[in-house]
């Protein structure tokens, strides 16, 4: 490898490439794409962990955070006052809000706030002094979500209504330390003052409520001893404390984010690869034109180390400046990162120049470059001086042994498998990824293969002379029909099998369309109140579909084993989350028809006076806990012991709109416990809906509504932003193979210049030539379309049969949409890439490429 140092190679690649520079920078184009892509992402992420370990505090804001289901006992009140500090509460629950100025309700997230919090970072209100005011004003006040203030046209000043409490609007929240904007759109966002919590009347038994406390103490207080107090308290209290501190929750927000950036690493790191397809396919269309050069230097004594490095110092040296120019190019998209992902990040990026991300960008650029122009250079070396007088009509690869074929696949197998290990940090997820990136190459090109064959197979003898040659081109020879359809193929899977999962689970989701399908669910309705509220329903022609009892208990033992014994024991595969969990059961004497029973015997009536009684467990459940028909179980009904046995398991219906149950009791059991009631209805347009609400939420303040379309809608929305996100990712592989597209109609121009000049000669119009090429370019694209929507196809059914027990029907308007986006951008690209063929005479044509 001396030679690759020598002045004289140096100098020989210089003008070498001087001539053709213009074809030289095309085919490293595609690499410009893939480290842009990577060095994006690699440095916003980096920019994202600083951030995040810049605002830690703001992440929680407070130095501890503890949280209850139950209001404080007495003795966990004494210990907060021992603990001193500045502190502050929040009671968090979800209730109905109405709205006086338009009559309109809407299920949101209320916070009773008493005290500073938070401590660190700023509670954002518009208008900025609105926070001032809600915390000092001798006035109460509420603090409304923006999204519902521009929802429903909403002013500061104007009133809201939660529970029996109406308090004028002081401003809008905008932000909230630690949380994302999209969590308002799920649950928006009330601020009412503590002290008017009782007034609410919303706190009653039953109700879902967080009790959370938070505190700020001096720098060097340690939180260990107060974590390991409280867990203590907890045991004695017999009651569940979660505890969060400054370094949990960065923690964890870091292991999300770190997971996110491993993702769209991945993402990235793939349009790289495909970028160094591109390199692969046009290095060998350049190095079979060159074979005639590197023959006569031979003839002149060169060897063939040296004619092998004038070509590989090009390859490495536009390498490296296809990754300088990626790498300028993805500091600048890094700052369009922010606006797609910022909805769910909890925190205000400070995007900065990360050198580390620019060095890597610069590196594997580089790397993957010459690696996947390796196996054409070192064919190079095989090229004797006679190929200066005979013309190569065969691929220069095949001049290589088996032996260096697959010892350069390997090497390039092992470089993608350490750089995915690198992103990843860990060897097994890169050697996941090396395999399925290897698994997802071999398909596509089996496929393309396959695609191919077919249309050779059946050749249409009978089409017209520019349809027949159009289609010919693609098996003339060194064509580039299989990596296009590679490349390409590839973006199409990505890009369709996203648009496939999401079509799958939006049109699961949308069970509020369906004509019988309830689309409204009013709960929290205490026992005194479900008559009456039944009763306004119906006065307003809204039928009653379920009313369903609801019970809230804890399990307190399984198979004779207390729930802490059972969640210590390692040998078991009992889920501790199935034991730790607030059951909400129901009772009744028969089952429904969204019940299956799979085993066992439902009894609809049992007296617990007389022993255990039988219960039956959804199958979910029943394989999460273990569960066999007989097991005894035990439940703590709000004190109240009740013991119980697997009577029956039975298949449910998750995903009707209505209450569903893990636990079935039969009837005779439950009526005497303290319990809250659910009633589900339809109601035939948004209006009627909206005067339901209102009218329950002005006579039954408490009860809370949910209603399933807007729910719907607010899932679609969340859905299509993280949607939008990945298909920003994906949509760099598409770029890269319509770039490879350009790079090999650039590169192939002298076989195509042969071709055009030939058919000049025997006759051919210009227009007959403008037509075989598009008819070329129109299958390439509809083929390479074809390849990846296949896939897509197999990939989204495998998704929706394994991992989301869903039957998939492919979508019609994404794989027509696909197919014609993908061919008209195939056939726009190649014909401006062939513009230079078709504007000059044969001679002309013929003098420049000889010259």
């Amino acid at each position: 490898m001396l030679s690759f140092f020598s002045g004289w190679s140096w100098k020989m690649a210089w003008r070498d490439a001087r001539s053709n520079k213009k074809r030289l920078f095309i085919y490293i184009s595609a690499i410009i794409i893939g480290v842009a892509a990577q060095v994006a992402i690699t440095s916003f992420r980096d920019s994202l962990n600083e951030t995040i370990n810049n605002q830690s505090k703001e992440l929680l804001g407070a130095d501890l955070e503890v949280e209850t289901e139950q209001p404080f006992p007495d003795t966990l009140r004494s210990y907060f006052d021992e603990l001193g500090g500045e502190q502050a509460t929040i009671t968090e629950f979800p209730s109905m809000a109405l709205f006086p100025k338009g009559g309109q309700t809407r299920l949101s997230n209320i916070r009773a706030l008493k005290g500073n919090f938070p401590f660190y970072g700023t509670l954002e209100t518009d208008p900025v002094s609105a926070l001032q005011q809600f915390k000092t004003d001798t006035s109460p006040s509420a603090l409304v979500d923006q999204t519902l203030m521009t929802q429903f046209n909403l002013s500061v000043g104007d009133s809201i209504k939660v529970g029996q409490v109406t308090l004028p609007i002081s401003g809008a929240v905008t932000k909230v330390p630690g949380e994302t904007a999209a969590a308002s759109m799920i649950g928006p966002r009330i601020f009412i003052p503590h002290s008017m919590l009782d007034s609410t009347k919303l706190v009653q038994q039953g109700s879902r409520i967080e009790y959370k406390r938070y505190f700020k103490f001096e720098d060097d207080r340690e939180i260990a001893p107060i974590e390991s107090k409280l867990d203590s308290l907890e045991e004695s209290l017999a009651m569940d404390i979660d505890i969060e501190t400054i370094e949990e929750r960065q923690e964890e927000l870091g292991e999300a984010v770190g997971n996110l950036g491993k993702f769209l690493n991945l993402v990235g790191f793939i349009a790289l690869l495909l970028g160094g397809i591109g390199v692969a396919s046009s290095i060998h269309v350049y190095i079979n034109q060159k074979i005639s050069t590197a023959s006569v230097l031979r003839c002149f004594g060169a060897s063939s180390n040296q004619t092998m490095s004038i070509f590989l110092i090009q390859a490495i040296v536009l390498g490296f400046l296809g990754a300088l120019v990626g790498t300028l190019m993805g500091v600048g998209i890094q700052y369009l990162l922010p606006t797609l992902v910022s909805d769910f990040l909890p925190v205000d990026i400070e995007l900065t120049i990360s050198w580390l991300a620019i060095g890597l960008g610069l590196f594997t650029g580089t790397g993957v470059a010459l690696v996947f122009a390796l196996l054409p250079l070192l064919a190079l070396r095989k090229a004797s001086p006679l190929y200066a007088l005979r013309t190569l009509e065969e691929s220069i690869t095949q001049l290589l042994s088996q032996k260096v074929k697959w010892t350069t696949y390997g090497l390039i197998a092992l470089t993608v498998f350490g750089y995915a290990t690198l992103l990843t940090e860990s060897w097994r997820a890169g050697g996941l990824f090396t395999l399925g990136m290897i698994t997802a190459f071999g398909l596509l090109l089996l496929t393309a293969q396959l695609l191919m064959k077919t249309v050779k197979r059946y050749f249409p003898s009978h089409w017209t002379y520019v349809w027949r040659q159009g289609l010919a081109n693609l098996y003339r020879p060194h064509n580039q029909t299989a990596t296009l359809m590679l490349s390409l193929g590839l973006g199409m899977l990505l890009v369709s099998t996203l648009y496939f999962s999401q079509d799958m689970l939006m049109e699961e989701l949308d069970f509020a369309t369906r004509d019988d399908a309830p689309n409204l669910i009013f709960f929290d309705i205490q026992s005194d109140q479900n008559e009456g509220l039944n009763n306004l329903l119906e006065e307003q022609d809204l039928p009653i579909l379920q009313n369903v009892p609801m019970v809230t208990m804890r399990l307190d033992s399984l198979r004779g084993r207390s729930i802490e014994a059972v969640d210590e024991d390692t040998t078991t595969e009992v889920r501790g989350w199935a034991l730790r969990r607030e059951y909400r059961s129901t009772y009744r004497d028969s089952l429904i028809d969204s019940e299956t029973l799979l085993e066992g015997e439902w009894v609809g009536t049992a007296d617990p006076s007389e022993g255990p009684v039988p219960v039956s467990a959804a199958q979910e459940i029943a394989e999460d806990l273990q569960l066999e028909i007989g097991d005894s179980l035990t439940f703590d009904v709000q004190g109240v012991p009740i013991s119980a046995y697997v009577g029956s398991i039975r298949k449910v219906d998750f995903q009707r709109v209505q209450p569903n149950f893990f636990m079935l009791f039969p009837t005779g059991v439950l009526e005497a416990a303290p319990q809250i009631f659910v009633t589900i209805t339809r109601t035939a347009d948004a209006q009627g809906s909206a005067r339901a609400q209102q009218a329950v939420v002005q006579e039954y303040p408490n009860v809370s509504a949910i209603d399933v379309s807007r729910i719907l809608e607010t899932i679609n929305q969340f859905v299509n932003k993280i949607s939008l996100a990945i298909q920003f990712m994906a949509l760099f592989s598409i770029i890269t193979g319509l770039i490879v597209l350009g790079s090999s109609v650039a590169t192939s121009r002298f076989q195509r210049v042969k071709e055009s000049v030939l058919l000049r000669t025997i006759g051919a119009s210009r227009k007959q030539i403008i037509q075989i090429l598009a008819v070329e370019y129109l299958f390439l694209g509809v083929l390479s379309a074809l390849t990846g929507l296949i896939l897509s196809v197999g990939a989204a059914w495998l998704l929706g049969y394994f991992y989301f027990d869903i039957t998939f029907v492919p979508n019609g308007w994404v794989i027509v949409g696909g197919t014609v986006l993908v061919t008209a951008l195939t056939i726009l690209i190649g014909m401006i890439n062939s513009r230079s063929i078709l504007n000059k005479t044969p001679i002309e044509v013929l003098r420049a490429e000889t010259t």
